[in-house]
């Protein structure tokens, strides 16, 4: 494969976050990463070997892109939502349970609880090389909450959501993992998965501001958020948030006032239509300052990369 990058030293990283293929990186991947400079990667469960073996690919994907400290970022919640299980990683409850705790024994204790859970988390992903980490989920449960959420949601009410998903990631940034809030601004209406499916959540936006919006406010400054490719009727019903301009100036970032990083979800979902290079490009457009690609596909990679000249 022939790579030729649109900046004459190739060391200009762009603002994608890349899956790879498998447990070791292959040769085409660390041409085509070389080349990229992607920002960073994200690890899914098919990248999980031994303990050795997960360090040498964190080491192996950092060295392509010349950075010790690049960002490395992987799905780690709890419950059903954990690409690393044992022994590199303990079983946890599902996030829903801490809820639970909250209302039975009150917020202190599930807050406690929730801190050092996050802590300790931290210490497992970091001795493995992984640095960041997609949580917490600050999304709303409903009665007819999809599945897809479901129990990964810590409760109903707004204001347990946002005392535990911010204990949640003050426990992760003490273990010096960056917490990744999700999925902004507010996934938990939504009937339907966003990965095989497009979602409509017709809540009146005021309604939205009470509920939905108050934990994102609560974790307004954390380093990253991910957004939901679900599409808000009453603020744009033409665009999911990932594509929509206005959802993301208006809602994300003034009414929510979230100013750190904002990482698209996943590209390749199927509640986002078009090709791959023309989905990139409207993140971007919209106000994405990240783009996310998750199945390690090499052909989806580099219609993403075109959007910098970079070609295969």
């Amino acid at each position: 494969m022939t790579l030729t990058s649109g900046a004459e030293n190739g060391q200009i990283r762009r603002p994608v976050i890349y899956g790879c293929a498998g447990v070791a990186l292959g040769p085409e991947e660390r041409v085509f990463f070389e080349a990229v400079q992607p920002f960073g990667f994200i690890l899914f469960a098919r990248n999980i070997g031994t303990a050795d073996e997960v360090r040498a690919l964190t080491a192996a994907l950092r060295a392509t892109v010349g950075d010790d400290d690049a960002p490395i970022f992987i799905d780690q919640e709890g419950g059903r939502v954990a690409r690393l299980k044992a022994p590199l990683a303990t079983h946890r409850a599902p996030m829903c349970r801490f809820g639970e705790m909250a209302e039975h024994m009150g917020p202190e204790a599930a807050i406690a609880c929730v801190r050092a859970e996050h802590r300790l988390m931290a210490a497992e992903l970091m001795a493995l090389g992984i640095n960041a980490d997609c949580a917490p989920v600050c999304d709303l449960a409903f009665p007819d909450t999809h599945e897809v959420i479901g129990d990964r949601a810590f409760s109903a009410t707004p204001e347990v959501v946002a005392a535990l998903a911010k204990a949640a990631a003050e426990g992760l940034t003490a273990g010096g993992v960056a917490p990744v809030i999700k999925h902004i601004p507010g996934h938990g209406r939504a009937l339907a998965d966003t990965h095989e499916h497009a979602a409509l959540i017709d809540t009146p936006l005021d309604t939205l501001i009470k509920t939905d919006f108050v934990p994102f406010r609560a974790l307004r400054d954390a380093p990253y958020a991910m957004t939901a490719h679900v599409t808000l009727t009453a603020i744009d019903p033409d665009h999911p948030v990932t594509l929509s301009k206005r959802v993301i100036d208006e809602i994300i970032r003034q009414e929510i006032g979230f100013a750190g990083q904002l990482m698209s979800d996943d590209l390749s979902m199927k509640a986002l239509g078009g090709r791959m290079q023309d989905r990139a490009e409207g993140a971007l457009r919209a106000g994405c300052d990240l783009l996310l690609h998750c199945n390690g596909e090499m052909a989806e990679m580099a219609a993403i990369a075109e959007v910098w000249g970079v070609s295969a």
